[in-house]
């Protein structure tokens, strides 16, 4: 059977640390693309080195050249500056904005049957702008970042109550920034409402709410502590999730940045939502049933990707 392979723009921490995992899992030939000269190369060189000492037979190409995205199976962009601190996702929009229209041209060019997951911010504006770059279809270009924020809340709940982080459900809804939508009343432990914990004494009120806000500066408190960079290893596990229900066909149910067309009450942009990842890429959107308050909480989230998609129209970058 024919390998699979995987494309990752963008060689720095988190393309690097995806590079990493693929080959740990086994999953895919990587090809590392970067406009830095050698950094490529010399990643590649020591990962295919790490790959001979775990015994793995697949390969890794480091490369500036984009003909290098021919038949790959996902193409996953971490292309971009990253966050300094004092800085939000929102901050990196224009320049981030031209990288990403310049790839989809490219992916347009050499991979147009590909899978696409964009975990370059601002997210949510970020996927939108890949997708008209590179002409796939909606079910094709996914954000990744309900997986990442859902993992940052599944693991404060989880240090919160003292269980293990296996035993948490939960989703994190709407655009990726500081506007994204918590929903407790959609979280459980083992199978347990978390209301219930709430109703027994394990967790306040005001404990829950410093952890939903603790969970929207997830990405800031981590570039806070780091000074010189943002987080790579949480976002990479988070992509790699994905890239898996892809292609193992896995029918995983999972909070993405995905193509809205009336679903939630929103048209014609992409938020997070929980979507199924399949073979066919976002197979299906599930619309919970939301409450008064969470859906305006959704739609001041999303009002937030309009804004930010707006500001891209003016600056003639679509």
């Amino acid at each position: 059977m024919a390998k699979k392979k995987i494309a990752l723009v963008g060689a720095g921490n988190i393309g690097a640390t995806l590079a990493h995992l693929i080959l740990q899992r086994k999953l895919a030939e990587v090809v590392l693309i970067d406009i830095a000269e050698g950094m490529t190369q010399g990643k590649a060189l020591d990962l295919c080195q790490a790959a001979a000492i775990d015994g793995i037979d697949l390969n890794v190409l480091g490369t500036r050249d984009f003909k290098a995205l021919s038949q790959a199976d996902i193409v996953i962009i971490t292309a971009g500056i990253a966050r300094k601190p004092g800085m939000s996702r929102d901050d990196l929009l224009q320049v981030n904005a031209q990288i990403i229209q310049e790839i989809g041209q490219q992916i347009r060019q050499h991979c147009p049957e590909t899978f696409v997951i964009v975990i370059t911010n601002p997210l949510d504006a970020m996927v939108w702008l890949m997708q008209k770059s590179c002409g796939l279809p909606f079910q094709r270009v996914v954000g990744m970042a309900g997986v990442l924020d859902s993992g940052r809340f599944q693991y404060f709940l989880a240090a919160a109550l003292n269980v293990s982080v296996r035993d948490i459900q939960t989703f994190v809804l709407g655009g990726h920034g500081d506007g994204m939508v918590a929903l407790p009343r959609y979280t459980t432990i083992s199978g347990v409402p978390l209301q219930a914990w709430i109703d027994q004494g394990k967790l306040s009120k005001q404990q829950l709410e410093t952890l939903i806000e603790r969970t929207r500066n997830g990405g800031a408190e981590i570039v806070n502590l780091i000074q010189t960079g943002s987080a790579y290893y949480a976002p990479a596990s988070a992509a790699l999730q994905m890239a898996e229900a892809y292609l193992y066909d896995q029918k995983r149910i999972l909070p993405c940045a995905a193509w809205l067309q009336g679903h939630y009450g929103v048209k014609d942009i992409y938020a997070g939502v929980p979507v199924v990842i399949g073979a066919n890429g976002v197979e299906k959107i599930l619309e919970l049933s939301l409450t008064e308050i969470e859906q305006q909480q959704f739609d001041t989230s999303v009002q937030g990707v309009r804004n930010l998609i707006q500001t891209l129209n003016t600056l003639g970058v679509s």
